[in-house]
């Protein structure tokens, strides 16, 4: 646990160059540099928390991401964040894609987590 903090600070703190500028899937294309979303000529503004949702969602396309994982990247304290949280959040995002149209972008895996394809 304490390694994952240090290392997230480290992210936060330094540039490694490690993450591509656009994560691209199915036609989106989320720039990491301003925390957009484009899709079919729309640009999404996105909330911290839908960007990180999305941001480890397409870095891990094709693989199901846990509810864990996502809380960790999304609170990156020791402070108690209720799970249903998340799911709000998520919800939230789906909405905002589907007015986009982006229909079933974010996939739930019952019990395991999310993914997109």
């Amino acid at each position: 646990m304490l390694t994952a903090k240090i290392q997230a600070m480290l992210r936060r703190t330094y540039d490694f160059g490690g993450a591509p500028p656009v994560l691209e899937c199915r036609g989106a294309a989320l720039d990491t540099g301003d925390n957009t979303l484009s899709y079919q000529g729309q640009r999404l503004e996105l909330t911290r928390n839908e960007y990180r949702i999305l941001q480890v969602l397409m870095e891990h396309k094709g693989r199901t991401v846990s509810r864990d994982a996502l809380m960790q990247k999304l609170w990156e304290t020791d402070s108690f964040v209720d799970e249903n949280t998340l799911t709000v959040n998520v919800a939230r995002l789906r909405r905002r894609l589907e007015d986009i149209g982006l229909t079933d972008f974010v996939r739930t895996k019952k019990g395991l987590g999310y993914l997109v394809e």
